[in-house]
This record gives C-alpha cells, sequence and structure tokens, in this order.
C-alpha cells in the first residue's frame, strides 16, 4: 500500500507571530510600493465588472504567445482545479517529490492518480514516464528540491497533457528552461503565477498556456470572473518590461544568495540537496527528525518535507532570504546540532 501523506499541508501552516519565517517562498511580506500605488489606484475600478482584455494582451506579450493561448486565473492553485475538473485522464501521474496541491486536485475530482517518485538528485529522465500515460503533472523549477528538469518538452505528444508547473521559473536568471513560450508542443500547459515574486499570495493572481482548444477546455470549468480586478492590474504591472527586467536581475541577486546559504549549512554538517535553481533548498540530517522542532524553539520556522511524496521526517526546506536571515538561521542550526 502507498504510504499515506499529508497533501493538504503547506508552507503557511509552520508560521507563528514572532517566528523568523523561512517555511513560506514568497519573497518579502508585501508588494513593492510601486506595485501598491497601482493597486490602490485600481480601487476606483471596483464598482464594474472585471475585464480581462489587457491582462490577457499582457501575458501573451510578455511569452509571445497568441492571447486565445492564455488563460487567467485566481492563482496557480486554480489552474490544477481546473485541469482536475476539465480532463478525463485514463491515467494520470504526477512527479514527485513536489508541490503536492496538484495530486490533491485531481483526487478530489475523482481521477485515480499514480505517482512518479524520483530518487535522489530528483531529477526526472522523460523516459521514466510510461507511454500510456495521458495526463502528468510536474514541477519546473520543483518544490521542494529546486531541481530543473531537462528536456521537459519531451514528454509532450499527441494525446497527452503535460502540465508544467512554473512558479518558479523567474527565479532563474533568464528562465532557459521555460516552456512559457512553446506553443508548439501538444497538450502543453504551463502554469505560472505572481504571487512568489511580488509577495501577492493574498491576491491570488496566476495563469496558464495552452493550445487554444485545451484553453477553451479548461475555461469551461471556471465560474464567471474568476480573477478580480485588482489582480488583472497586477498582471498588467508585472508582466511589463520594467519588472520582468528587475525580476530578472532579483533572480542573479537571489542565486547568490543561495549558493552562500548552501555552503554555511554544508559546513554545519547538513545534507543539502543538490541542484537548485529555486528560492529554497531542501535539507536533512541524517538521524535527526527533530531538527525542524528545534528551530523553531529557537525562533526560525522552515518547512517540514515529510508530507512530499518522497521524502522523510528529516527534510526539510528552507527558503532562501538575505544575509541577516541567514546568519540568524547559521547561529541558530549551530546550537541544535
Amino acid at each position: 500500500m502507498a504510504m499515506a501523506y499529508d497533501l493538504g499541508h503547506h508552507g503557511d501552516a509552520e508560521t507563528a507571530p514572532g517566528l523568523l519565517d523561512l517555511a513560506v517562498n514568497v519573497r518579502g511580506s508585501a508588494p513593492p510600493a510601486w506595485l501598491r500605488g497601482r493597486l490602490e489606484r485600481g480601487l476606483d475600478r471596483l464598482g464594474s465588472y472585471p475585464d480581462q482584455t489587457a491582462a490577457v494582451r499582457a501575458v501573451a506579450r510578455r511569452h509571445d504567445r497568441d492571447p486565445a493561448e492564455v488563460l487567467l486565473t485566481a492563482g496557480g492553485a486554480e489552474a490544477f482545479v481546473l485541469v482536475a475538473r476539465a480532463l478525463r485522464p485514463d491515467r494520470a501521474m504526477c512527479v514527485h517529490p513536489s508541490f503536492t496541491e496538484p495530486e490533491s486536485a485531481l483526487l478530489a475530482a475523482g481521477h485515480p492518480v499514480d505517482r512518479l517518485v524520483l530518487e535522489p538528485p530528483y531529477v526526472l529522465d522523460p523516459a521514466q514516464v510510461p507511454d500510456d500515460v495521458d495526463l502528468v503533472v510536474l514541477g519546473n523549477p520543483t518544490n521542494p528540491t529546486g531541481v530543473v528538469h531537462e528536456r521537459v518538452d519531451r514528454l509532450c505528444r499527441p494525446g497527452r497533457v503535460v502540465v508544467v508547473d512554473e512558479a518558479f521559473a523567474d527565479a532563474v536568471p533568464g528562465e532557459p528552461h521555460s516552456l512559457a513560450g512553446r506553443g508548439d508542443l501538444p497538450g502543453l500547459v504551463v502554469v505560472r503565477s505572481l504571487t512568489k515574486t511580488w509577495a501577492l499570495p493574498g491576491l491570488r493572481v496566476g495563469y496558464l498556456l495552452a493550445p487554444p482548444g485545451l484553453v477553451e477546455q479548461l475555461r469551461s470549468a471556471q465560474p464567471l470572473w474568476p480573477v478580480s480586478t485588482l489582480a488583472l492590474i497586477a498582471l498588467e504591472t508585472c508582466l511589463a518590461r520594467g519588472p520582468v527586467a528587475s525580476a530578472d536581475k532579483d533572480a542573479r541577486v537571489l542565486e547568490r544568495e543561495r549558493d552562500l546559504l548552501a555552503a554555511a549549512l554544508a559546513d554545519l554538517g547538513v545534507e543539502v540537496s543538490p541542484g537548485s535553481r529555486a528560492p529554497y533548498l531542501l535539507c536533512r540530517v541524517a538521524g535527526r527528525e527533530d531538527v525542524r522542532e528545534r528551530l523553531r524553539d529557537q525562533g526560525i520556522a522552515v518547512r517540514r518535507g515529510d508530507t512530499f511524496p518522497g521524502l522523510s521526517p528529516e527534510h526539510w526546506r528552507v527558503a532562501v532570504r538575505g544575509p541577516a536571515e541567514r546568519d540568524l538561521l547559521v547561529q541558530a542550526l549551530g546550537a541544535v546540532l
């Protein structure tokens, strides 16, 4: 029998007042001032129903896609629910360890789900997905390992839907592995959001990119006006050329911080899963299932790992922040270990 995992557990459950939050992967505690100003001015538009036209065009321009290939969603999580509601796969497969919400959505819609659980270093070989799988879901970069899977395009074929969660794709400088611009691949659904980069988890704003027929199929499972006016303003604003360039610059800073954090953790004897290109690291101390709780006693919240299929109570995920947070974590870990 497959091991049971708490698929509904997420990093926000680890946080509490007074704790340094290294459990949630959102960069910053609030949107930047320039974005907040746009949102505040948008309050005057709340008396009208949302009009998606400008936001859809912004997404299409950002990824060089036709507007018919764009579907706006209430965060990335809604996209997974739409896939589960609108499609009728004969054999669905989720690649793990990975974000658990897609599997939860499929199970809630009554679909049996096969798991492909990868071994360390958790990198997918497309040949590992059986030919008869007609719906496959994976993250790229993957949460919580941070790894980037190469040649994901090889999974795409007629008769199969491939859902790629790219929630953290803009954390990789230049986004070299993103498939968001690939309108030529059959059955490809790329899911993106603004949540992590622009500190907007409370606004619920995202989108997916897919062939037009698949977009219409997924749209049929949506309610009317699924994306709020303020979320539409955020899309128009954050997907403009300036903010996109700013996000790429921030990704390069984050890359350096991640390397420094990984080195500091390794010096303490922490096993850091290699290859992360995301704003977090998957960590483990062999024989120590108590590290996460001991860190909590030291005032630091990290994300438990044993709710991800393929990981154990020894695993925990830590968000990459700045030098001050890194120093506090290293000091606390020194006391714990």
